[in-house]
């Protein structure tokens, strides 16, 4: 099954009430298909599994072993690829899963650092994206207290794929910086 960008928008919509979980969904959608850009890959597919990650957070809220193996083998009951399927289930270090691919190492990367980015955006005086530079958030993430739930060492692991933490974190503030009205930020 291919869904359309906006087919799979209505479902995480669907399924997911957190207006603010929805807008990560959006942040990593955003930040792989830049991932995707940058590494020649296909746009459509990472943005999907960028914006498709989530799907079953609130279904899993009180069970977190169970995120991302229940979102994965929803999403291959609706057909999708094997490589997105395991991409989503990985996603969550809980499992141990290996990384294989470049879309695994993206997405389990990118993660996290879109809710540093969103973090710092909201501590900034001017509470906007567009005012962030890598700078800034690189300030931000050698700040162990701030930000918590974003994980250094997962957002560090960009270096398996070839890229130097600063360079993904420009990337990604790139890429939200394009969306950052849908963020509202």
């Amino acid at each position: 099954m291919k869904l359309t960008r906006e087919e799979a928008l209505e479902l995480v919509e669907e399924r997911i009430s957190q207006k603010n979980l929805v807008k990560h969904c959006l942040a990593v959608e955003a930040l792989m298909r830049r991932l995707a850009d940058y590494f020649d890959q296909d746009q459509e597919k990472w943005g999907l599994v960028g914006l498709l990650h989530d799907i079953d957070y609130e279904e899993t809220a009180d069970d977190e072993d169970r995120h991302s193996l229940v979102g994965g083998e929803e999403l291959a009951e609706m057909g999708f690829a094997d490589d997105i399927v395991y991409a989503v289930k990985a996603h969550n270090g809980a499992h141990g899963l290996e990384r294989k691919t470049l879309l695994d190492k993206a997405l389990y990367a990118s993660d996290p650092l879109t809710g540093l980015i969103v973090a710092s955006a909201l501590i900034h005086p001017d509470k906007s994206l567009d005012a962030l530079d890598t700078e800034f958030v690189m300030n931000r993430y050698e700040e162990n207290s701030f930000a918590r739930g974003a994980d250094r060492e997962v957002i560090a692991s960009c270096r398996e794929m070839d890229l130097e933490l600063e360079e993904f974190v420009g990337l990604a503030l790139e890429a939200m910086q394009g969306i950052s009205e849908e963020l509202g930020l």
